[in-house]
């Protein structure tokens, strides 16, 4: 027997049954019916949603034990569908045994006939990756229209090693809403440092020390609202990470530690430093003792400037600031570090610097040249030669997007604040000369 929808008890009952069945008519019976179910789906998935944003108070303790719970069973679910290394061995096997001749210089082929062939035989774990888009992706001008197995098999690769990270970092995202604090990434750094040989050299007593190292790299750039936290998307998205598991490499080459901000030298670099300038031995830096930093020439002026803009405790910088301080001069092409020097050059907070703030900091840059001896350079010389490179909007006013897409602003930063960069700055054609010269004579050496 057919009744009304307003019939069900689910839906609640009817006010006058017998009217109800008399008016009854299929056609409005399963409208109203379908409209209702909607409408109730629609409640749950609003509440689901709600469930899932809405994070348990400190606390509820069960509720909060029932979340991570739920969560790492979710986590675990989603590693057990990511290709094994069995299985990739497997992947390897099959595209080799189904490659197509000739070879392209050293590269087996694969033609898209074979390729959907292995995806059939590969299993299911593999089958989003024998797409026509995977294939057209990776097809480079080859007459036969095949393409390289190892860059499809690097490209597999690197897709598991993208979920398989994007899963390890999601355990340490407490909040489940898909970003890291500053915490989170403590933590996940400090347990990946055993699986890492080339930090096998560390004291456990430093481990405190290189996870901060390697922390503010992240929050440095990824993070430049300095909001406290960042999308682990970003963090997939950056070549940091890369950078950090490159260290699982035993044979790392010495040039490859010393460029890499994460390997042991470099870290044991930057706190070495942090010591150095610590004559007190205070555990902090006052003013005089960051000026020592770099060669030495950085102006009072400009320092004063940190000092002021920077966090202190009682007019002395701690360690993690002072990490902020060399990530900012060690990479002034980047756009994280001009914003940082930008804020402490734009005095007033105005958002773009006049010929005034020029002049304020470059003065600074004139009285270091007589301390040393040396004639002063007019300002209005270099003045007309910074807006020349910068070539802001406004040609009174160069704002921090002016410096970034100038792709001068490493230059014109160092002209302002550090008199070693603006001696590199004067005498770059002779530099450029002597570079010239030296490597002439290693040809003719050789």
């Amino acid at each position: 027997m057919q009744v009304s929808c307003s019939l069900m008890n689910s839906f609640g009952e009817a006010e006058n049954p017998k009217s109800e069945l008399q008016s009854y008519s299929p056609e409005r019976s399963s409208s109203c019916f379908t409209a209702q179910v909607a409408e109730r789906m629609t409640d749950i998935q609003k509440l689901h949603v709600q469930l899932s944003q809405q994070l348990p108070a400190e606390d509820e303790v069960l509720l909060q034990k029932l979340r991570e719970e739920s969560r790492a069973v979710f986590l675990q679910r989603k590693s057990r569908e990511l290709l094994d290394n069995e299985e990739l061995q497997n992947l390897w096997f099959l595209l080799d045994k189904h490659q197509v001749p000739p070879t392209t210089g050293d590269e087996a082929m694969i033609s898209y006939e074979s390729f959907l062939k292995v995806g059939e035989k590969a299993g299911a774990k593999c089958k989003l990756f024998f797409t026509a888009r995977v294939y057209a992706k990776l097809l480079h001008n080859d007459p036969y229209g095949r393409i390289s197995i190892m860059q499809f098999f690097n490209y597999v690769m690197r897709k598991v090693w993208l979920h398989q990270t994007r899963i390890g970092l999601s355990l340490y995202d407490v909040a489940g809403q898909g970003y890291l604090r500053e915490s989170d990434l403590e933590n996940y750094i400090l347990e990946l440092i055993p699986t890492l040989p080339q930090l096998d050299g560390l004291e456990k007593s430093f481990y405190s020390f290189y996870v901060c190292t390697a922390v503010r790299k992240f929050f440095f750039f990824l993070d430049p609202l300095r909001t406290g936290k960042i999308k682990i998307q970003d963090i997939l998205a950056c070549s940091f990470l890369d950078d950090l598991l490159e260290l699982r490499d035993e044979d790392l080459s010495k040039e490859s530690q010393e460029s890499n901000w994460f390997s042991a030298p470099s870290a044991l670099r930057v706190y070495g430093q942090y010591l150095n300038l610590d004559k007190d031995h205070n555990g902090m830096l006052s003013k005089e003792e960051l000026s020592r930093y770099g060669t030495g020439t950085l102006t009072s002026v400009f320092l004063d400037r940190v000092y002021q803009e920077c966090l202190t405790y009682d007019g002395e910088m701690d360690y993690k600031t002072y990490l902020d301080f060399v990530l900012a001069l060690e990479n002034r092409k980047e756009p994280a570090a001009l914003q940082y020097i930008f804020k402490l050059l734009d005095m007033e907070n105005k958002g773009y610097l006049n010929v005034f703030a020029l002049n304020f900091f470059f003065r600074a840059i004139q009285e270091q040249m007589k301390i040393h001896g040396q004639e002063p350079v007019s300002f209005q010389d270099v003045k007309d030669e910074i807006f020349d490179m910068v070539k802001p909007k406004d040609p009174y006013k160069i704002t921090l997007q002016d410096l970034v897409n100038s792709g001068q602003g490493d230059t014109v930063t160092s002209i302002l604040i550090d008199l070693n960069g603006f001696w590199t700055y004067e005498n770059r054609e002779v530099l450029v000369t002597n570079d010239g010269e030296n490597a002439s004579a290693d040809l003719e050496d050789t």
